[in-house]
């Protein structure tokens, strides 16, 4: 028991830092290449190689998972992360950059992948929520928590950089004192056509539960990817940009853990389908406060206690509708979603403002919460043993 306890303190220690080093190279590279005159949108395109390794490495994941287990694959993970944020003062050049944000794309997913699956498929069922909700709680901490070592640049551009890269040594050492484990297995995953049949049937049960986390990818790239855009526009100024959106990701700091130990109690497609339903109205509500400060804070802050936590839901949701035996693949979905969510964000918040005046932004939000919502209510019911009884 003692080692369980262990191992998930530093699953979610580890977690935590790949979050701080993600929260950190966002506004820092944004910083660091609008003062070299970098254009906006090469900076947006630039910021997207995180999302481009994980779903580009996303397919080969689960091959190396199952034959070496757990703990290789987040060794591998965090070396990737800790050499590419050391390497980043080297070479200051938009493709080499772009390159390294790749890597550690391919790193954190890696890593991500790794510990999500060693805590769902440990955790029993009535801990499972809790549990990965402390996983979402300590990379949400991590995470907002990163863009606090931006002033470092005026020190020194480098500084950041080894810093991050520092502690996320110190945390990949611990790595080394857990033992490895295996993902309970039914089939050997031996090819890329394995791994495919293996993603059609983790979608056959639980794509319902697939979709928090792509709402949240959606959510938190398009609020800080679009959001600014559009409340520039409307002459907000940088400042209370920055703190709505911190309040945002406070709010969702607040509430990961209670949600988590209610989705075990209630159930977890009670809570999430609660949380969009009370989001579609907080969103709703930003529409009407979009010119006030005050309001916006105290809406964004509610929408982030509210919302905050779909994606740590969605995973726990995903192990209450798949197999064990699926519970690899289930992650790499969940990940491929959110990457998805997370791409496709200020893709469609762009058109959207460019194209759509006089319509609030948020509009965008509200409606997919509500969809989302009303797709959960109706066809998130069936857990695998329904679905193969009713093949049988």
């Amino acid at each position: 028991m003692k080692k369980n306890k262990l191992r998930f303190w530093i699953l979610v220690s580890i977690v935590a830092i790949s979050g701080f080093s993600q929260g950190m190279l966002l506004p820092l590279i944004a910083v660091i290449f609008e003062k070299s005159g970098v254009s906006p949108s090469l900076n947006g395109l630039n910021a997207t190689a995180l999302y481009i390794g994980i779903l580009l490495v996303s397919p080969f994941m689960e091959m190396p998972l199952r034959k070496y287990g757990y703990k290789p694959v987040i060794i591998y993970g965090g070396g990737l992360v800790i050499i590419s944020l050391a390497l980043f003062p080297i070479w200051e050049t938009f493709w080499f950059w772009f390159t390294l944000r790749l890597l550690i794309g391919i790193g954190d997913h890696s890593l991500h992948f790794a510990t999500q699956t060693w805590i769902t498929s440990s955790s029993p069922a009535d801990k499972r929520g809790r549990n990965i909700s402390l996983y979402g709680l300590f990379f949400g901490i991590g995470f907002a928590s990163g863009p606090l070592m931006t002033p470092l640049v005026n020190v020194n551009e480098s500084l950041p950089f080894i810093v991050s890269s520092i502690l996320c040594f110190i945390g990949w050492i611990f790595v080394f004192m857990l033992k490895n484990e295996r993902p309970e297995q039914e089939v050997g995953i031996n090819s890329f056509l394995s791994t495919i049949k293996q993603f059609k049937k983790a979608l056959k049960y639980g794509w319902v539960a697939f979709l928090p986390p792509f709402s949240y990818g959606f959510l938190e790239s398009s609020l800080n990817g679009s959001f600014p855009v559009y409340a520039l526009r409307k002459d907000i100024d940088v400042s209370s940009v920055s703190m709505v959106l911190s309040a945002f990701a406070i709010g969702s700091i607040i509430t990961q853990l209670p949600l988590g130990i209610l989705s075990d109690k209630y159930g977890r497609r009670n809570i999430l389908i609660t949380i969009l339903f009370l989001g579609f109205f907080s969103f709703t509500a930003a529409i009407f406060f979009e010119n006030s400060f005050i309001g916006l804070f105290v809406v964004f802050l509610i929408s982030g206690m509210i919302v905050g936590s779909t994606f740590s839901l969605g995973i726990s949701y995903m192990t209450d509708l798949v197999p064990k035996s699926l519970l690899p693949t289930g992650n790499l979905l969940c990940g491929i979603f959110f990457s998805l969510g997370s791409l496709s964000g200020p893709i469609i918040g762009g058109l959207f403002i460019k194209f759509i005046d006089n319509v609030s932004f948020f509009y965008i939000i509200s409606t997919m919460l509500l969809a989302l919502s009303i797709i959960v209510f109706t066809f998130g019911k069936k857990t695998y043993l329904v679905l193969e009884q009713q093949n049988s």
